[in-house]
């Protein structure tokens, strides 16, 4: 497993803005999301946001073709959620496995 991003966020201690992305979701409202930073679990990468006002994290399937295509994917098979959950907690939470 790797961590592919810098976490950004207001305590940081960088310059660099927080990176944001903007959701549709399916009854076609926008959600604006904080991105936590991408990662690998068994060759498949991931995505870690926060929408705005929140502290809930959401975890997407990720890939990205060229400079600005990204594909944001739900994951739908339960143990491939869990590991993913588990690898997000090791890597942005305090690095114990959650159930």
């Amino acid at each position: 497993m790797e961590k592919n991003e810098h976490i950004c966020d207001e305590n940081c201690g960088c310059d660099e803005p927080i990176p944001t992305v903007t959701l549709t979701l399916e009854d076609d409202s926008e959600l604006e999301c904080n991105i936590l930073g991408t990662f690998d679990v068994d060759d498949k990468e991931y995505i870690a946001l926060v929408p705005i006002d929140s502290d809930e994290a959401l975890i997407y399937k990720f890939s990205q073709e060229g400079e600005g295509d990204i594909t944001l994917a739900l994951i739908e098979d339960d143990d491939e959620f869990q590991k993913a959950s588990n690898a997000f907690y090791e890597f942005f939470g305090d690095g114990e496995e959650q159930d």
